[in-house]
């Protein structure tokens, strides 16, 4: 006697569940332009890395002799493998099956693909495309409805210890909604696809059920939308972009927050000096210039990986390495209000920071700030409360900040993008000081500027004078910086600073635990 009959059901169930939904089912989500899920983890994954969890967990139906006569997987496909032969955790949503609503089991199943990334201190990827929760039940039957939440839902804590512990990389590649666009929020990546995701709280039906207002997909939840929102990071052309732009962010990242980021190799000279450098500043200090350029000057070629471009634009977020090791990127964007701090901008800013904190990156701050927005939209905004929240986000650091003065550094938004006991150097078209020159001008001599007969004219000569008066040089006298650079000189110093720091960080790592903020 053998367990063969049992065996054969195993490896049968297992079949079923690699057919997902069914070939019709298969056939129309290839013909909404989306991959199955399985599919997905194979573009995403080192080829055959793959091992799957829970392949047989479902619904099985049975006859009265205990025959299995029908078995329909659980609509989530979970595992392990590698991502450029590092383990990861990955769990996807299996649209073809109930539109991917979560059943039992697959929440089970979900939280399991969360408790073992954090118990074996891995990267986790969600690939998110759902419509969560189903009013008929876990199970789809009428009379059973959702799911007994009377105290927290293990889901949500777990989702949080990660947030503190893994880097977590989420994926939209299909309809998000409730549930699912919960958990694509809750990541320090963010990722959907244009013309196939969208995200929603609550989709069209409901919102017209609840507002009266009728709304598309895309008008509530799509691409243009969740940019602007914040609750996406980046958008992506299709999902083998979105799959490689998480593999790039995992690159950046160490595996846990008890370790530092692999360092990679580099042909990028450290020595190299841009002259582009020297004139990339304007003399006219109205006169605007492309941080990124910047940025593409002194970190290695092409390694510079940007995050929310959309959202709080004047400030700018990614990264990238220097010398191959990776850091984190914090710049004004002088192209968009002058570079000063928003509201959106201060909240993008925390974020950032928080990130590079918890995963042990270094922060490399490039520094044009001309302080808070000011106005009425920016104060019912609660622009100050969020920038104080960032402030209070950079003092609570513990990685090791290189801040280079690139022009303006004024008010109190200016110490957002200094670290404590970071190193700062200074290119000589710095300005600083409590206001900028205009607004000081303006506020000091406004009756004196009035009475001028030119009082254009005035303003002109009062603003040159209090300009000439902000020179760098007694500020480098005074040593109210460490170093006065030539702009050229930058990305050398940088790797140096990059190799120094590295012991530093060995003796900074482990989770982080923060006071309370504004």
């Amino acid at each position: 006697m053998s367990w063969k009959d049992e065996v054969e059901e195993i490896e049968a169930r297992r079949r079923r569940a690699q057919e997902l939904g069914g070939s019709a089912a298969v056939d129309k989500h290839h013909a909404l332009g989306r991959l199955t899920v399985r599919e997905r983890i194979d573009a995403l994954l080192d080829a055959e890395s793959f091992r799957e969890f829970g392949a047989t967990a479902g619904h099985a139906e049975v006859d009265e002799a205990g025959n299995t006569v029908s078995f329909g997987p659980s609509n989530l496909v979970g595992g392990t493998g590698r991502i450029a032969d590092r383990p990861v955790v990955v769990g996807g949503d299996d649209f073809t099956v109930r539109g991917g609503a979560y059943t039992p089991a697959s929440l089970k199943k979900s939280q399991y693909a969360e408790s073992l990334a954090i118990r074996r201190r891995i990267p986790l990827v969600r690939l998110l495309e759902g419509g969560g929760a189903s009013i008929s039940g876990g199970y789809g039957r009428r009379g059973q409805s959702g799911y007994d939440l009377t105290q927290p839902p293990p889901m949500n804590l777990l989702a949080m210890e990660a947030l503190a512990k893994i880097p977590v990389a989420c994926a939209a590649l299909g309809p998000c909604a409730g549930f699912p666009a919960a958990r694509l929020a809750a990541s320090h990546f963010s990722v959907m696809t244009k013309d196939t995701a969208v995200v929603l709280t609550g989709g069209p039906a409901l919102v017209e059920r609840a507002t009266g207002k009728k709304l598309t997909k895309e008008e509530l939840g799509g691409w243009k939308v969740h940019l602007k929102s914040g609750v996406v990071n980046n958008v992506a052309e299709d999902e083998a972009d979105a799959l490689a732009q998480v593999r790039a962010f995992l690159s950046y990242l160490p595996a846990n927050a008890w370790e530092l980021a692999p360092v990679a190799e580099c042909d990028d000279p450290p020595g190299r000096e841009e002259q582009d450098l020297l004139s990339i500043i304007p003399r006219d200090r109205r006169k605007t210039y492309k941080v990124r350029k910047v940025i593409a000057h002194i970190v290695d070629r092409d390694s510079f990986f940007e995050i929310a471009p959309r959202y709080g634009r004047s400030q700018v977020t990614g990264l990238a390495r220097v010398n191959g090791h990776p850091v984190g990127v914090l710049a004004n964007d002088c192209t968009i209000y002058g570079g000063g701090m928003s509201a959106d901008g201060a909240q993008k800013v925390r974020r950032f920071v928080e990130l590079c904190d918890t995963f042990n990156l270094p922060i490399l701050s490039l520094v044009d700030e001309p302080g808070f927005q000011i106005g009425p939209e920016a104060e019912a905004a609660g622009t100050i409360r969020y920038g104080m929240e960032a402030m209070f986000a950079v003092l609570q650091t513990r990685v090791p900040w290189f801040s280079v003065v690139l022009r303006k550094s004024f008010g109190v938004a200016q110490g957002i993008h200094y670290g404590p006991d970071g190193t700062v150097v200074a290119w000589p078209s710095m300005q600083s000081g409590a206001l900028p020159v205009e607004s000081g001008v303006h506020l000091a001599f406004g009756k004196e500027i009035a009475a001028a007969d030119d009082p254009d004219a005035r303003r002109t000569e009062l603003e040159d004078e209090m300009f000439a008066a902000q020179s760098v040089f007694p500020r480098a006298e005074e040593f109210g910086m460490h170093e006065l650079i030539d702009p050229r000189k930058t990305r050398p110093l940088l790797c140096e600073w990059a190799w120094e720091v590295h012991g530093e960080l060995s003796a900074q790592v482990g989770s982080r635990t923060y006071s309370p903020r504004p």
